[in-house]
């Protein structure tokens, strides 16, 4: 086959998805034709429904450990009934809805039916306080909320509603309370049959918003297209390399956008089962123990379960079923990478993107991974390192990751949502700058480097920190850490090392200077931390993220306090 014949891709993908592979299967080129009306309720679920309407959509389990097995036919009977039930309690198209649904398998429903009524969906963490909701509600003029019945989420959504008159419509899962409806209850009551309306929401209509973490500022609302889904092709058929006849899991809660890389669109539209586990609190042991009983075949997490499975004893569980394993979310450690692979003989495939976007760059089907780089821009995105003048960067320079958007790729945002502000300052001169760096060697490998903000000035160098975590995760006694800036009143920024020890170790004064030995031995000296600060966990985003700018945040505060007082 020629560099530019395309094929159609396989199944149901098969109507708006064309690719160049090589002879080894690897992406060369992909284009997404018949796009115009495009519906991932009526185009994906209801056609499988009918195509294998037998083949498990879902393995579900619950967090008292029940399973449940969901055919592609339950998508579609269920999604209807929902659709039905929220057009009886008025949510209409373009209505805003938010889910709060932790890793039920409702969510699955509620999403598809609200893609199928043409109003857009807002996931949400279930961690939220009543000022979250307050914000997040009259931001985003809220009519309506799905939320579960755990904890004590319908609480925070109630003292919020007190503040906000726009909230019509309150459906709670799993339970019962007095001002809201009852999705267990009712849903019985309503019909499994949902045609697809004559105007029905598609192609570039708004189809889903997310509330980005707003490490930095208040969070921004990045809204995508009925598009948005088959961005996620690459995600899962090239990356995550899901197996039609296997099991896939992702870990990750439905209140971020990562659930929806792993947990729905891209697997769905490769007609990969996957499997949920709606836990209540991590447990590794738990995880492996599901690998080895259900034969997962296709694994993504963040690095920071990673760090946690390489302390567990991975001999004890039969990981044989496994194919492929991924993550993101942050850089990974290159010494997590080597411990994994040491112990199940598994390469960790990294990638790279944004809840703005989809998958950017990845180490794809095909290729060699370098452990602790992201790996090579996908072939769906123009992606270039832009200094700060607009240029682009020589190769080991580092730079923005940059978007090209002379022509708009599939699965970029649409802007945020009543923000055009924020969106002219991400997206503008014919790019979308993604706040984070990189540098690109001479392979086109991409190296992290960090946020924008990130960056460490001192005395006139500029340092990425993921560089130094690197250094002090080779120290066997490091689970994880985290490097920020502190004032100096010489260099202007010195460097600050945040470490969290494994389990039995303890943070003495002799252990900061041993490890400041073995970091002398390791990292010039421009780059070595002048403090380190043992502490029992980092902050961190619900999805899982260090929040840098969090450490940051208390010791400039801290310092600034001591210079007035």
């Amino acid at each position: 086959m020629s560099d530019f014949e395309f094929k159609k891709a396989p199944g149901v993908a098969a109507n708006y998805v064309s690719v160049v592979e090589d002879e080894n299967g690897c992406l060369q080129k992909i284009d997404f034709t018949n796009t115009e009306h495009f519906n991932f309720g009526f185009d994906v679920i209801d056609v499988l429904a009918k195509k294998c309407p037998d083949k498990i959509a879902m393995i579900h389990i619950d967090a008292e450990g029940k399973e449940r097995k969901i055919t592609f036919r339950d998508m579609k009977i269920y999604s209807n009934k929902t659709a039905n039930y929220l057009k009886y309690l008025g949510i209409k198209r373009g209505d805003k809805v938010m889910l709060v649904l932790k890793r039920h398998y409702q969510f699955w429903f509620t999403m598809i039916a609200l893609h199928k009524i043409g109003a857009v969906a807002i996931p949400a963490s279930y961690l939220l306080t009543k000022k979250d909701y307050e914000y997040r509600f009259k931001s985003a003029s809220i009519t309506a909320v799905i939320a579960s019945a755990d904890g004590d989420i319908a609480k925070e959504i109630n003292k919020a509603e007190k503040s906000y008159e726009g909230l019509k419509t309150k459906v709670l899962v799993g339970g019962s309370r007095p001002g809201w409806q009852s999705y267990n209850r009712d849903i019985r009551y309503f019909s499994q049959h949902y045609p697809r309306p004559k105007e029905c929401a598609g192609g570039n209509d708004r189809m889903l918003m997310f509330f980005t973490s707003g490490t930095t500022s208040y969070p921004k609302m990045a809204t995508h297209s009925y598009l948005y889904p088959l961005g996620h092709y690459v995600t899962a058929k090239y990356w995550h390399q899901v197996n039609p006849d296997g099991v896939h899991l992702a870990i990750s809660d439905t209140g971020w956008g990562k659930a929806l890389w792993g947990k729905m669109y891209g697997q769905w539209l490769c007609e990969a089962t996957i499997f949920t586990y709606d836990y209540n609190e991590f447990f590794a042991k738990e995880i492996l123990n599901y690998i080895t009983k259900y034969k997962i075949t296709t694994f993504c997490a963040p690095p920071t379960v990673y760090r946690m499975l390489v302390h567990a004893n991975l001999d004890k569980y039969d990981l044989s079923s496994l194919e492929n394993v991924t993550t993101a979310g942050e850089a990974l450690n290159p010494e997590i990478y080597n411990k994994f692979k040491k112990a199940t003989g598994l390469k960790i495939m990294e990638g790279f993107g944004q809840t703005e976007t989809t998958l950017i760059i990845g180490n794809l089907k095909g290729t060699e991974p370098h452990p602790g780089s992201m790996g090579t821009p996908t072939a769906q995105y123009d992606i270039h390192i832009l200094r700060p003048d607009g240029t682009d960067a020589d190769p080991g320079e580092t730079g923005e990751i940059a978007i090209k958007t002379e022509k708009v790729p599939c699965g970029l945002y649409l802007g945020y949502y009543r923000d055009e502000e924020k969106t002219n300052e991400s997206w503008h001169d014919g790019y979308y700058h993604t706040g984070d760096t990189a540098f690109m060697d001479k392979d086109g490998f991409l190296w992290y480097v960090g946020r924008v903000d990130d960056i460490i000035k001192s005395a006139g160098y500029r340092i990425g920190p993921f560089e130094i975590e690197n250094e002090i995760m080779k120290i066997p006694y490091v689970l994880e850490c985290a490097v920020t800036s502190v004032p100096d009143k010489i260099r202007g920024q010195a460097i600050k090392a945040s470490v969290v020890l494994v389990d039995g170790v303890e943070g003495t004064e002799d252990l900061k200077k041993e490890m400041m030995q073995f970091l002398k031995a390791n990292i010039a000296s421009y780059k070595r931390p002048k403090y380190i600060e043992f502490c029992d966990k980092l902050p961190k985003t619900s999805s899982g993220k260090i929040r840098r700018a969090a450490i940051k945040a208390v010791d400039w505060v801290a310092q600034n306090t001591t210079k007035k007082n």
